[in-house]
């Protein structure tokens, strides 16, 4: 007995380190179909509904596809309105960040001993590098991703790769078969992805708002921006804070307004982060502090930001599945930080 399970250890050893790296290797392919599995996930329960309108599937997944697209030509539209708010803006706030910029080096300089290029403002030093050849695999990368997920949507949604069978025949298999745990399974996923979306829209709107107040440039950017990092679990809301900081600092005169404002976006981001979003989720999404931490460097390392922004799905889709089975509910408990 304890020989087979030495070598069911060992083995799991060598498998585990394994499967990541054909995750890393082929991030290009796994990537695409994981997103467009949670997407798909959302989209199952008007599926259902058109069928039991008797709508033939290839319309009801037209109709899903079109949705999907108003989504997107919304964001792009957002994203247009952000860049044009940018470009037309005057030279004075770049003017402005540049000599504070250049203060702040200046001062690091003096304190720490460090030298700089005098020739050139380190505003510019800093933007001179040619990323122009970056940003177009960039570009090009981006759209082969959009394209596969729609493609791995539309199969998902067509049942040509069907969630629920691909988890009866692999992990709800046995005494775990019914309808009835998949449902579980999928509504459970389908509330969190929701939550997550009205959290993180509330949060970039009441960010927008709070630049728009406090006569803060780019309201509509800064408020898109906080809506897409909110997605990153935690890390996310600290990165907003802390970017949206330094370009107040260096447009508003640190007086009580820049103090005020600062607060401002603090409270949005403790009051749907840290207050509303929990009571929403339920004790059944709760995680572990260190549990989310450890996901995001393992999913960011392995799939970069894309996996910083699906790490929590993946770990609750994980901890819903352990929960199913009385030998790994200790598992999910450890995950939530529940195990005694």
């Amino acid at each position: 007995m304890d020989k087979l399970r030495t070598t069911n250890i060992l083995l799991l050893v060598i498998v585990v380190p394994l499967i990541f790296y054909l995750l890393k290797i082929l991030s290009f392919i796994f990537i695409p179909l994981v997103f467009s599995m949670f997407i798909a996930l959302l989209f199952l329960p008007i599926m259902r509904w058109l069928g039991k309108k008797n709508i033939p599937k290839p319309i009801s997944i037209l109709i899903v596809v079109l949705i999907i697209a108003a989504g997107m030509k919304i964001g792009v539209e957002l994203i247009q309105i952000s860049s044009r708010e940018i470009l037309n803006s005057d030279t004075e706030f770049f003017s402005k960040a540049e000599e504070k910029f250049d203060n702040l080096f200046l001062l690091a300089q003096e304190t720490f001993g460090f030298k700089l290029d005098d020739k050139e403002s380190v505003l510019k030093q800093f933007i001179a590098k040619d990323n122009i050849g970056d940003s177009i695999n960039f570009i090009q990368r981006t759209l082969t991703m959009l394209l596969m997920t729609t493609f791995f949507v539309v199969l998902w949604l067509a049942e040509s790769i069907n969630i629920q069978k691909v988890l009866n025949s692999t992990i709800l298999k046995q005494r775990h078969t019914s309808l009835k745990t998949f449902f579980k399974i999928e509504k459970d996923l389908i509330k969190f992805i929701k939550v997550k979306f009205f959290i993180s829209l509330a949060t970039g709107i009441g960010t927008g708002l709070a630049c728009v107040f406090f006569d803060v440039s780019f309201p509509i950017f800064w408020g898109l921006f906080a809506f897409i990092i909110n997605f990153v679990q935690m890390v996310g809301s600290i990165i907003t804070v802390i970017l949206l900081s330094i370009f107040a600092f260096i447009e508003l005169d640190p007086t009580s307004t820049l103090f005020f404002f600062i607060l401002s976006i603090t409270g949005v981001q403790v009051l749907f982060g840290s207050i509303l979003e929990p009571i929403f989720m339920g004790k059944s999404f709760s995680l572990n502090v260190i549990t989310v931490l450890v996901m995001l460097m393992l999913w960011g390392f392995i799939w970069g930001v894309p996996g910083l922004i699906m790490a929590i799905p993946i770990t609750v889709f994980i901890k819903i599945i352990l929960d199913q089975f009385p030998e790994t509910k200790v598992l999910s408990d450890i995950l939530s930080g529940n195990s005694k």
